[in-house]
């Protein structure tokens, strides 16, 4: 198993100091963002330490577990997911720009935090399901 590295050693920030440090207009969404996982992943380990962004992971799965990050780049607030899900749920995102493992939802727009848990369920699905 791998041993992860204690954030200090890494440089990494936490994910209240990522929130603190993104524009003021987005902290409250970044938090509702944050909300939601929590809600569709509970017991999920909170983690910086990979792609120096939140990210959210369970131990025992390939890619240290990691199955869903989220960060802001103007003008969006981005959810990064295990491929297949953005292509899975390609109807749903329409409005949104999508690479086959970020979807970028327009930061002026409301966000659906429904869309949000249903994406984070089925970037999680997709690593269990790839254990089997």
């Amino acid at each position: 198993m791998v041993k992860k590295m204690n954030l200090k050693d890494t440089g990494a920030i936490g994910v209240d100091e990522y929130i603190a440090n993104a524009p003021k207009h987005v902290q409250g969404r970044l938090r509702e963002i944050r909300a939601a996982i929590h809600k569709a992943a509970p017991g999920a380990t909170e983690r910086t330490d990979y792609f120096q962004m939140p990210g959210y992971s369970y131990e025992g799965y390939d890619y240290d577990g990691m199955f869903v990050w989220f960060s802001f780049k103007e003008p969006y607030t981005r959810l990064h997911l295990r491929p297949p899900v953005i292509q899975d749920h390609k109807e749903e995102l329409a409005g949104c720009l999508t690479t086959k493992a970020i979807v970028s939802f327009p930061s002026h727009k409301p966000l659906s935090l429904a869309l949000v848990k249903k994406l984070v369920k089925a970037s999680l699905k997709v690593m269990k399901d790839k254990s089997k």
